[in-house]
């Protein structure tokens, strides 16, 4: 798993923090539920996930311990409510109790196995409780792709992006019930020059830069910006609902 540049990203990420909000708002909560964020980032949507939870706690958990620094920083007032985990969603999760829901935004995408993914989210939720996810589904910033697979090797990334049918059917593998997915498109305007180039290089095109020398790197993002129809990102966000089957898993 890359590092991230996290400062520079909370900077820029409001648009994955507005979605974030619509997301948390879409979790069944009573207010006293111990809640996994899988993929926290810098605490921006955990915030608010915990005043949905007076009276709950929340598991920050990510990839980046850059991403934890972030989120320990936002959410120090909170105090012993936030435990703060780092950890890769790809292998088994590393928590000493099952949570009561999960939710994760702009962080599947990311996984390379969505499968392995599913499993082990599964492991660590309660028996009926839910999973709200939101992230990048098929045909996410597909006008940045085609400029990408014109620029030197042709590389598109780390990044995948799936369709509903696909994840629906993995989650029922991983004994998941009540299945909901479905694509948002989430086309996002930006200023045009810097602000748009420093998007793209913040949040987009971290794993191409860190393939390049760094003289090459502002050239590359300049490239990309200009070839692009337009300063926007045609998001498309693959939302799912989802909930914990009675059933044993192997690894339970």
């Amino acid at each position: 798993m890359r590092e991230w540049d996290a400062a520079a990203y909370d900077r820029v990420a409001a648009p994955q923090a507005r979605w974030g909000r619509d997301v948390v708002d879409r979790l069944p909560l009573a207010g006293t539920e111990r809640v996994l964020d899988a993929g926290c980032g810098t605490g921006r949507v955990t915030e608010y996930l915990l005043s949905r939870l007076p009276a709950g706690r929340v598991v920050a958990l990510d990839a980046s311990s850059a991403m934890i620094g972030e989120a320990r920083k936002r959410l120090a007032a909170h105090g012993d409510r936030v435990e703060f985990v780092v950890a890769d969603l790809g292998k088994p999760l590393p928590l000493e109790s099952p949570v009561d829901a999960i939710l994760s935004t702009a962080t599947f995408h990311w996984v390379p196995d969505h499968d392995a993914l599913f499993r082990h989210l599964a492991a660590v939720l309660q028996p009926r409780g839910w999973l709200v996810a939101q992230f990048g589904g098929a045909g996410n910033i597909a006008s940045v792709m085609r400029v990408l697979a014109t620029i030197d090797d042709g590389w598109l990334g780390p990044t995948h992006f799936e369709t509903p049918e696909a994840t629906t059917e993995r989650l029922r593998r991983a004994r998941f019930t009540e299945i909901r997915a479905w694509l948002q498109p989430e086309a996002t305007r930006f200023e045009a020059g810097e602000p748009f180039e420093r998007f793209l290089a913040t949040v987009i095109l971290g794993a191409h830069l860190e393939r390049l020398p760094p003289h090459a790197r502002i050239d590359f993002v300049k490239r990309v910006a200009a070839s692009v129809p337009a300063p926007e990102i045609d998001y498309v966000r693959l939302n799912v609902i989802a909930r914990r089957s009675n059933s044993r898993l192997a690894n339970d």
